[in-house]
Formats: structure tokens, C-alpha cells, sequence
């Protein structure tokens, strides 16, 4: 196979790693990463998985040596990548919640707004977002890199610090208390442009988009069937609107009619026993995998 029909796709090393391999393997595409090696097995001879972490793949999807890959908004904008931006994936099923990066000082602080940090230090992990909100607000202070660590650091090195939090809870266990929210972000599928003009590199990376779309909106819903007699079903569909665009056939006894829909998941437990009550026989959920639109 020549080396063109070839898609070199990053995965994103880290928190996002096992998320990421979950939610491809849903999308059809199975990921074996091994310790051993950055080389992770895909079972479709048409790509490359290269292992790298999030903050760097946007640099290489830039760069060309890769096409393609999943990170952060954060991290590209950490770097001010020039990249085509494929689609938006949320992979939190609990939270769905974008991760927050968030200016925090410790609880008794003086420092109420980013104007109380003039002159003061900064530690981050994400210097050059944390330069360009100091630079918009007018505000001169040093910013050092952080290597980890960094809500310890608040307490005793440096004035505030800019960290990545989803529901704040272990910036309240460290103490810490936000000023402001400087981007909020969520993993995205992005490709190098000239990998985007490619006429087989793109159709390829739009089918992974595509399923993986279907995928992650599957993991919200569940597909719910049942049976019920045909003079009954005018008045269960008035009653239950969350039923949108059911599709209903008729069953071999006389007078009645199946009928099957996809709902949230969430509604089920109210939806059910309203379906029971409504005269629905049968009623049987099942999760789903894929769901295209």
C-alpha cells in the first residue's frame, strides 16, 4: 500500500488517553496501547497511531507529521496552532463539563480581581494563554512555567496561579479560591491543512468524526420498543412528547401497532411507568452504539 493512503492520527498521551481509546474503539476502530512502545496497534491498515501528549499534538498536526489528532481547545491555543478544526467531542459521560482554566489565588488573599496582580508571579503550566489574558487586561506581572504541583505553590512560591479545573473541587481542598476564568475548553479532532486538502485524507478523517460523533451521542441515549393497541397510540404520543418521530408498524395481531424510538437516557425512569399507564405493552430498552444523525 503506498504511503499516501496512509492517516497518521495522534492520540493524546495522559488525562484524555483512556477516554480517547474508549470512545474510538465505540467509533469502530479498536486502539491496543502498550507500554512498551509509542507505537499503539489499530486494527485498520489505513492508519498511524502516534502516542503523544496533548500539549504537543497540535504543534505536530501543524507541522505535518501528523494529519490528524485529538487534544484540547486549550492546548492549541497554547500554542497559537494554525490548524482546520474537525469537531467538538465532549468525553464525559457524567460531567460533559468543558475543562475551566481559572486564575486562583488562596482563600485569604488579598487579590479580589486580575488588576490586584501588578508586579506580582504567576505559576502555570499555560504561560502564553496566561501572558495574552495579563496583556488584555492591561495587567504587567511575571509568569513561570510550572512543572506540577502547582496548587501547592499558591501557599508559599508564588502570588496566584492559573490551573486547569473541571468541577473546582480540588482547588477547594488545596484552599484556593477563583478569581476569574481565563478559557474554557474540550477535546477536539483536528487536522494539518494540507492533510485536509487531500482528497483521501480528508474523507477518511471525516468518517472517523463522523462515527466517533455517533458514538459519544449514543452514550446519552437508549432506544426504547413496546407494543400498543392502535385506537391507544394518538393519545400516547400527544402525552409522552418526548417520543419525537417514533417509527410505528403494524404487528401481526389485528389492532395493534409496535412502536420504537430513541430517547434520553435520563427520562426513562419517569418515561416507563407513564408508557405502562398509557397502555404500552412490551416496553423494552436497550442501550445503543452509534447514533448518526
Amino acid at each position: 500500500m503506498s504511503s499516501k493512503n496512509i492517516l497518521r492520527f495522534g492520540l493524546p498521551k495522559g488525562s484524555l488517553q483512556d477516554a480517547t481509546v474508549q470512545k474510538m474503539a465505540k467509533a469502530g476502530w479498536n486502539i491496543s496501547v502498550s507500554s512498551r512502545s509509542y507505537l499503539p496497534y489499530v486494527d485498520d491498515p489505513e492508519m498511524e497511531i502516534r502516542l503523544i501528549r496533548a500539549q504537543e499534538i497540535s504543534r505536530y498536526v501543524e507541522h505535518g507529521y501528523l494529519d490528524c489528532g485529538i487534544t484540547g481547545y486549550d492546548w492549541i491555543m497554547e500554542n497559537g496552532s494554525k490548524v482546520h478544526e474537525v469537531g467538538e467531542f465532549l468525553f464525559s459521560k457524567v460531567s460533559r463539563k468543558p475543562a475551566r482554566w481559572v486564575l486562583c489565588v488562596p482563600e485569604d488573599s488579598p487579590v479580589k480581581s486580575v488588576k490586584d496582580l501588578k508586579g506580582k508571579r504567576i505559576a502555570t503550566e499555560v504561560v502564553n494563554l496566561t501572558k495574552k489574558y495579563l496583556k488584555k487586561h492591561g495587567v504587567k506581572a511575571e509568569v513561570e512555567f510550572s512543572w506540577g504541583a502547582t496548587e501547592v505553590k499558591a501557599h508559599e512560591l508564588v502570588d496566584a496561579i492559573v490551573e486547569v479545573t473541571e468541577t473546582g473541587s480540588s482547588l477547594r481542598a488545596n484552599k484556593l479560591r477563583i478569581v476569574d476564568e481565563l478559557l474554557s475548553s474540550t477535546p477536539r479532532l483536528i487536522a494539518n491543512p494540507a492533510a485536509w486538502r487531500n482528497k483521501w485524507k480528508r474523507q477518511k478523517i471525516e468518517t472517523i468524526a463522523l462515527l466517533l460523533k455517533g458514538a459519544l451521542e449514543a452514550e446519552t441515549k437508549v432506544g426504547l420498543k413496546m407494543n400498543i393497541a392502535e385506537k391507544n397510540l394518538p393519545q400516547l404520543l400527544a402525552n409522552l412528547p418526548a417520543l419525537r418521530n417514533p417509527t410505528i408498524s403494524n404487528l401481526s395481531l389485528k389492532g395493534w401497532v409496535a412502536v420504537e424510538t430513541i430517547i434520553d437516557e435520563h427520562i426513562v425512569r419517569e418515561l416507563i411507568p407513564a408508557l405502562k399507564a398509557a397502555g404500552a405493552e412490551g416496553v423494552t430498552e436497550y442501550p445503543l452504539n452509534k447514533v448518526v444523525y
